[in-house]
């Protein structure tokens, strides 16, 4: 159709970077929370010294804790989608919430300077967490929505950038202990970096209606089903031409008989035959199917998607955080889980992501694909058997850095690249009109996969 034969270019790719700076600016406020482990630990620290022996008196399991209260609301969130968005417009969802993150960055960034009891900073934190993340998957799940009206490298776009928040986050912290400033000075530039990012992040969104691209695609969804309507229904009053007389006859009959809406008319007294659509036919063909019908046809990358975030976040962050060098270089030590935890991770994590765009393998029909998925389990004892501190039952089989480090770099790397390639798979399974349909099913196994995760890190962490 003409709509989409006369689609605008990208200019200078804007709408490709504004939806990179979007889908990195949804995941800062995860990715800052996690980073930023060092900075809760040290105010968290119940530690002190009897008999010289160090003793703690409380185990706030912070991590454990904190990965599970950033996951819970995107799964809550995202079953709440069908009642939330037909009552609140697009962009009350994707402006508020940006706004609302960044008023809650700010207030984690003020507390720095807070002196405060451990258990009171402790609760205050994971509230902060609770309706921060809640912004996010509200933020999340109305990105992906818009995203999902652009053509489908848009939506690996903007899951890279996603990737990519989380080295934007390693690095911060990166620079924050290099600094050589005193804790609560680099603590504070650290918090104010994802305030920064949140205000990108919005003037993004506020910009992106403004191109011409952008506005192309956002607008044809309320006008495309109308064009196309009028269309079929031109086509069905179109009479006594040759080329419809030639449409009737081969490709009309063909489609009549599996099943099209296109069906033949009584020969007319000069041999030309009238093709039409009935208005009851035209809906029919538009009807999006029912979701139990969409899910028999996604049901596998659903389960991989589902699988995949299980296995991650059962061992990341909780798990792989408590790893220590073995080096007895004090300056690595601080670096250590900056560098072979959470960058390792978020780079290798993006670039599994990106890869997608070049590589598509196993094909999405392959059974191949879940079962190198369901593989991924060997991670979770992998890093179990590095050297997680402390420890009171299984032993340390992996010591060295090095060890953690390979394992981190392949565990991250097929955890990008099956979640990219899961999501978008997904909606080429189904009907063009029931994408939608599909990417809010993936949405929601994705949310119940992270939060499995998140709960088993519990059980993982005592077992070591």
């Amino acid at each position: 159709m003409n709509r989409r034969r006369d689609a605008p270019q990208d200019r200078y790719y804007l709408v490709g970077i504004m939806f990179f700076i979007l889908g990195l600016g949804t995941l800062l406020p995860w990715n800052f929370f996690m980073t930023a482990s060092l900075y809760f630990q040290r105010r968290l620290n119940t530690t002190e010294w009897s008999n010289g022996t160090k003793v703690v008196r409380k185990e706030y399991y912070f991590n454990n804790w904190m990965t599970l209260l950033s996951q819970l609301p995107l799964l809550l969130f995202t079953l709440l989608n069908s009642f939330l968005y037909p009552r609140i417009s697009e962009a009350i969802r994707i402006a508020g919430s940006l706004v609302f993150i960044l008023l809650l960055f700010i207030l984690t960034a003020v507390l720095v300077k807070v002196p405060m009891e451990e258990d009171r900073f402790f609760s205050v934190t994971m509230a902060t967490i609770w309706f921060i993340n809640s912004f996010g998957a509200v933020l999340q799940g109305s990105l992906f929505g818009l995203v999902g009206m652009l053509p489908q490298k848009y939506s690996s776009i903007f899951m890279s950038g996603q990737g990519l928040a989380g080295t934007f986050a390693a690095i911060a912290m990166l620079i924050a202990i290099g600094s050589k400033m005193d804790p609560e000075t680099a603590a504070l530039g650290y918090f104010v970096t994802p305030c920064m990012g949140t205000l990108l992040t919005l003037f993004s969104y506020l910009v992106l209606p403004r191109l011409e691209f952008a506005q192309y695609y956002l607008n044809k969804s309320s006008t495309y089903e109308a064009d196309t309507t009028d269309e079929l229904l031109k086509e069905s009053s179109m009479v006594e031409n040759g080329k419809l007389a030639e449409h009737v006859n081969g490709s009309a009959i063909g489609n009549s008989a599996k099943g099209s809406s296109i069906t033949e008319a009584e020969p007319r007294s000069d041999g030309t035959k009238q093709a039409f659509l009935s208005l009851e036919q035209v809906e029919r063909g538009q009807a999006k199917a029912s979701v139990i019908e969409v899910f028999k046809k996604i049901w596998v990358m659903a389960f991989c998607v589902m699988f995949v975030f299980t296995v991650t976040l059962s061992v990341f962050p909780a798990i792989t955080v408590d790893v220590k060098t073995t080096s007895e270089g004090k300056n690595w030590e601080l670096y250590f889980i900056s560098v072979c935890c959470f960058l390792i991770f978020n780079i290798n994590d993006w670039l599994g992501r990106t890869i997608t765009t070049k590589i598509r393998w196993p094909s999405k029909e392959s059974r191949l694909f879940p079962v190198l998925v369901i593989s991924r389990v060997v991670f979770i004892p992998l890093l179990m058997f590095c050297n997680v501190q402390s420890r009171n039952y299984l032993p340390v089989l992996f010591e060295h850095d090095v060890a953690f480090s390979i394992i981190m770099v392949l565990f991250s790397l097929s955890s990008g690249y099956f979640v990219c390639l899961s999501m978008s798979y997904a909606p080429q399974l189904v009907e063009p009109k029931d994408a939608e349909t599909a990417g809010a099913l993936m949405t929601f196994f994705l949310a119940l996969g992270l939060s499995i995760g998140a709960a088993l890190s519990f059980p993982l962490r005592k077992l070591i």
